[in-house]
């Protein structure tokens, strides 16, 4: 069961007929944080406080605490703690929209975070979630495994899609307030489409813990890799990016990524106007309180 930490909650004030039961926020804002900056031992904010904590007006931000660890290529306990993340996040919201009938919503992610949020903004755009689309003002979605290139990407272009495969369904009625933000370099949110090993290990992370109900939507990702694998050059292109000469390759080429610090850069990376990541979803959270 997921934890929440930093709830931040104005006093409501009851100025007239309308205002809103005791307790119950006018925008609550649920955020979940990428690996490593949270874990059910030791619950963290991460980079996301920078642009969900302390906003004006009768808001209240609360943080999912979930397992958060492993690449998104490290298999099996990607997949579980990622469900985990989308388990929390939706009891939150649920539980919210059942006290309070006037509170709007809004959904941030990070990373493994933004992962995990965007399945749950997917459950919501197309009628499935816990509550309507039209209760939700924004979705933020920052260094997004499953980034595609249709989404609405806030900065500067960049190739490919996320790692972990694209959301077949895209994002329904939330589409035009779901926002995704992809630091150039990022491999996690801009894997390029001819590195088909990275691709493969995003998918089978993925499907490890695999939800049942979606077990259609993962044949047709895995159709579809395949199919591209053929089209660029078939079992000896993968063999080259699969063997051992490749592997240490791959492996030089993720540890300079980490070291980098490109995956960890959105609180300084520019996108619009002089606004970084952060401080562009915090001006739409404003907005909305």
């Amino acid at each position: 069961m997921a934890v929440t930490l930093a709830a931040v909650l104005a006093p409501a004030v009851a100025t007239n007929a309308h205002a809103a039961p005791e307790g119950c926020p006018n925008l609550y804002v649920v955020a979940i944080p990428g690996t490593w900056e949270t874990s059910k031992a030791e619950p963290g904010r991460g980079m996301l406080a920078l642009a969900a904590d302390g906003l004006p007006g009768n808001s209240q931000t609360d943080y999912v605490a979930y397992t958060a660890t492993a690449f998104p290529w490290e298999g099996e306990v990607y997949g579980r703690s990622k469900n985990e993340a989308v388990a929390g996040a939706r009891g939150l919201i649920a539980d919210v929209a059942r006290r309070c009938g006037n509170t709007r919503f809004a959904l941030l992610g990070y990373s493994q975070g933004a992962d995990a949020a965007g399945d749950l903004a997917v459950e919501i755009g197309t009628g499935l979630g816990v509550v309507p689309a039209d209760r939700v003002g924004l979705v933020g979605l920052i260094a997004d495994p499953r980034r595609s290139p249709l989404d609405n990407l806030v900065g500067p272009p960049v190739p490919g899609a996320g790692a972990g495969g694209t959301r077949l369904t895209g994002f329904g009625w939330l589409s035009n307030r779901t926002y995704t933000f992809c630091a150039v370099g990022d491999l996690y949110c801009s894997t390029p489409d001819g590195d088909f090993a990275a691709r493969i290990a995003g998918f089978f992370a993925q499907v490890s813990n695999a939800d049942p109900t979606q077990l259609g939507n993962y044949q047709t990702l895995g159709m579809q890799l395949l199919n591209d694998a053929l089209a660029a050059g078939g079992l000896g292109l993968l063999h080259d990016q699969l063997n051992g000469s490749a592997y240490e390759e791959r492996k030089k080429q993720v540890d300079d990524f980490v070291k980098s610090g490109i995956h960890q850069s959105y609180p300084h990376y520019q996108v619009a106007g002089g606004a970084t990541a952060l401080s562009w979803l915090r001006r739409k959270l404003t907005e909305l309180s």
